[in-house]
């Protein structure tokens, strides 16, 4: 079970109530605020908050601990999967746009834990815990692409390691607003939670004594009309990177709903098209096997709806 979330800040509403002003500065629901409270989870002024109807009297530090969530066990379901290697220690799959890669709050069902437990007949590390058994890492439900996931717990730990260390081999293609100069590069930004949006991701500065960091190569394969396809390797693995990198520098992914601002004439193509999701596809995958030590690559080509952005882009 993960660790409890612990969410700091100021607040400056003076006579508004505390559960909407604990709300809006910490990005959580007005009733998941009302519960914490309840649950004693809640600090303003130093003092444990007793009532959510009380209002702010003056300028006051808060303290929210979040509980980690109680882990739901995924249940097996038949879902067509695109397996691109297997074996009795690990599966790499190629997972579709709009697939989300383990249960959580509003998508217990359909994933892809849920469709490999039914490929795998249960087969799957239990390391991860009953919500995400064999998961070492995932990507997000509208990138499309390859990743690992270990049936054995050596290969788990053995996988988990190379994470760790990022000897894990990357690769990812996405098609970003206009044309990056230099045309490959380096961007070397620390991540972490926005101040302005909690459920966001934003660069922090360097000095920032939270956040993680982030590394992120890119280089341009194709300049297009008003876009780039450019590919991304990645040394770290931190939650958005690719797209809260290259948003800034000012180069947002194609279809991003999230950090993308783009031209108008690429909002009106977006819609034309029908492409609804971030350009990012996790293209090319390589590792050593945790089990065998055998150097393991695998590649994806890129899916039929970013092929067409592409060309539509280019003409």
């Amino acid at each position: 079970m993960s660790a409890a979330e612990v969410i700091t800040g100021n607040l400056d509403a003076i006579g508004v109530r505390l559960d909407k002003a604990l709300a809006d500065a910490s990005g959580l629901s007005r009733e998941r605020i009302k519960a914490l409270i309840a649950e004693g989870f809640v600090n303003v002024g130093g003092k444990r908050l007793a009532t959510p109807s009380a209002k702010l009297e003056e300028p006051a530090e808060f303290t929210i601990d979040v509980p980690p969530a109680a882990e739901a066990e995924a249940a097996p379901e038949d879902i067509k999967l695109e397996i691109v290697f297997e074996d009795e220690h690990l599966v790499v799959v190629d997972k579709p746009a709009g697939m989300v890669v383990h249960p959580a709050a509003g998508n217990y069902s359909g994933t892809l834990v849920n469709a490999l437990l039914h490929h795998c007949r249960g087969q799957l590390s239990g390391i991860g815990g009953v919500a995400r058994p064999g998961i070492v890492h995932r990507i997000d439900k509208d990138t499309s692409g390859l990743l690992v996931v270990a049936k054995s717990d050596p290969a788990h730990e053995g996988l988990a390691k190379q994470f760790a260390d990022h000897s894990i081999h990357r690769r990812y293609l996405a098609v970003c607003s206009g044309a990056p100069n230099p045309a490959s590069g380096t961007i070397d930004r620390r991540i972490g939670r926005s101040d302005a949006d909690r459920k966001k991701m934003a660069v922090l500065p360097d000095d920032a004594k939270r956040g993680k960091t982030a590394v992120t190569h890119y280089r341009t394969l194709q300049p297009l009309k008003g876009a780039a396809l450019i590919e991304c390797r990645l040394e770290t693995g931190r939650t958005h990177q690719i797209r809260v990198h290259c948003a800034s520098i000012g180069h947002p992914l194609l279809g991003d709903p999230v950090y993308g601002r783009i031209s108008r004439d690429l909002r009106q193509l977006l819609k034309d098209i029908g492409f609804d999701r971030q350009a990012l596809h996790a293209a090319k995958l390589g590792f050593v096997h945790p089990v065998t030590g055998e150097e393991a690559k695998f590649a994806s080509p890129l899916p039929a709806d970013m092929q067409e952005l592409i060309d539509e882009t280019a003409r």
